[in-house]
């Protein structure tokens, strides 16, 4: 796909994800049941509402592009879905945990996906007014109610400051902390911590557990476009769509792609 094709769907996907961040919002402000899904993880009619949007939007859009959205997952089965070369990839709510503590913390999070990596990337919040976006060769970008511009990381600060989750808790990551020496921890939901990297207000975040590829492929691209890169444990890729499970390997993001985060890491999952 061509650049210029890709900026054309990533402005209409940046408009996707606030018209789902307005429905979102018009459920956050009342009051709402939670149910559980089969994996115990959270699930609300904001989650839905958001999925109906983005689906009917991309399908609108591009309807020759299949979507795997986190809420639909079940219908993409991995004998048809393997065959994919290039699809959407969304998560409608990411941070459902945030949304029921009404922290704000959640976002939006829509990627395209071309030979097992995302080609463009949104990630909105909407309570926060926050959207970064980016496409292959375009550059990273945000907007919220006050300002606008690119993105771009930072050398490593020292202290380093490391975002981690706010609500998934592994005791790897006090090894990995150890390992790093000095540095201050930002505590996050959902995509933004990808997006605190690639703005350069973090160095560094550290995944251990699990992830599922809805909720890492908008953010990676956007810190990648930005700069910055997002490898697995072992310094690999972190790549999609390769296999039938849709959960991610431990991974970690980082602004500074020059140093060896990936040497300083190895060892802790066996620690």
């Amino acid at each position: 796909m061509s650049e210029r094709d890709l900026q054309y769907l990533t402005r209409a996907c940046c408009a996707l994800a606030r018209a789902a961040g307005d429905a979102i919002m018009r459920i956050y402000v009342g009051e709402f049941a939670v149910e559980r899904k089969h994996d115990d993880s959270p699930l609300t009619a904001a989650d839905l509402a958001a999925h109906r949007a983005i689906l009917a939007g991309l399908q609108a859009l591009a309807p020759d592009i299949p979507v795997l959205s986190e809420e639909s997952a079940e219908q993409a089965d991995w004998s048809v879905r393997r065959t994919w070369t290039r699809y959407f990839l969304v998560d409608p709510l990411d941070g459902t945990r945030e949304f029921v503590k009404r922290n704000g913390e959640f976002t939006v999070n829509i990627a395209l996906i071309e030979g097992h990596a995302p080609v463009l990337g949104v990630v909105h919040a909407p309570a926060l007014d926050e959207t970064c976006w980016a496409w292959s060769g375009g550059g990273a970008h945000f907007a919220t109610k006050s300002q606008s511009g690119q993105l771009r990381t930072r050398a490593a600060a020292t202290p380093l400051v490391v975002a981690g989750s706010r609500s998934h808790a592994d005791p790897r990551m006090t090894a990995a902390l150890q390992r790093l020496g000095a540095h201050a921890m930002v505590a996050l939901g959902s995509s933004l911590k990808f997006c605190r990297v690639a703005r350069g207000e973090a160095d560094l975040y550290i995944r251990y557990g699990p992830t599922s590829e809805w909720d890492t492929a908008a953010g990676q691209c956007v810190l990648e476009q930005a700069g910055g890169a997002v490898r697995r444990m072992d310094d690999g890729a972190l790549m999609y769509n390769t296999k039938q499970s849709l959960l991610n390997p431990d991974f970690f993001a980082c602004g500074d792609a020059s140093l060896d985060w990936a040497g300083v890491l190895r060892g802790v999952a066996h620690a």
